[in-house]
């Protein structure tokens, strides 16, 4: 798609502060001693990303998010042991990072509709690369535009199995992690001169 000179000058560029966002997972607990288990929560804290946005126009929007796959930590209060064999496992058995070392979401479209004046609301139809599977992952976010800054915030599930990803399960079954699992972010992205 190629932009109008006009569109082209209305579109900023964003970089994305990943001290000054949050992006987290939810994974649930199941099976018979899932009362007694653990549903982790976690934290991805290696993340960059960039962001193409005109508040005039609404046109022009995409959007590139890279996440550093062995970046992703327990932030739940459990113990050292406990976080370090989670984090081994997700590592090693679930993102395989040696092998997958990079998460990647591109949406080369982003739907926008104005909500109030600086408020807007954002359909992504971008595909997310992971664990060497690419499929269509839909996401909707609500915005917020400042001048210097644009923050958008959401929250999306995908299913494991969608990446090859055969869901963690111990004790000979009986605790298991379910397929699904449950993303939130709060992303701040500054303009780029």
């Amino acid at each position: 798609m190629t932009l109008s000179m006009e569109t082209a000058k209305a579109t900023l560029h964003f970089v994305v502060d990943a001290r000054a966002s949050r992006f987290t997972v939810q994974a649930f607990a199941t099976g018979m001693l899932s009362a007694m288990g653990h549903s982790p929560r976690i934290g991805i804290r290696t993340f960059s990303g960039s962001v193409d946005f005109s508040p005039e126009s609404l046109a022009g929007s995409n959007l590139q998010l890279s996440i550093q796959a062995d970046s992703l930590s327990v932030l739940d209060d459990i113990s050292d042991r406990d976080r370090r064999e989670i984090e081994r496992i997700i590592s090693e058995q679930v993102l395989e990072t040696a092998k997958y070392p990079e998460i990647l979401y591109e949406a080369a479209s982003i739907s926008v509709t104005r909500l109030e004046n600086a408020l807007y609301s954002a359909t992504l139809a971008g595909e997310l690369s992971f664990r060497g599977v690419t499929r269509s992952q839909p996401v909707s976010a609500r915005i917020a535009s400042f001048d210097e800054m644009v923050r958008a915030s959401g929250e999306f599930t995908l299913r494991q199995s969608d990446y090859g990803i055969k869901p963690i399960s111990v004790a000979g079954g009986t605790l298991k992690v379910k397929d699904e699992l449950k993303f939130s972010f709060d992303m701040v992205a500054r303009k780029e001169e």
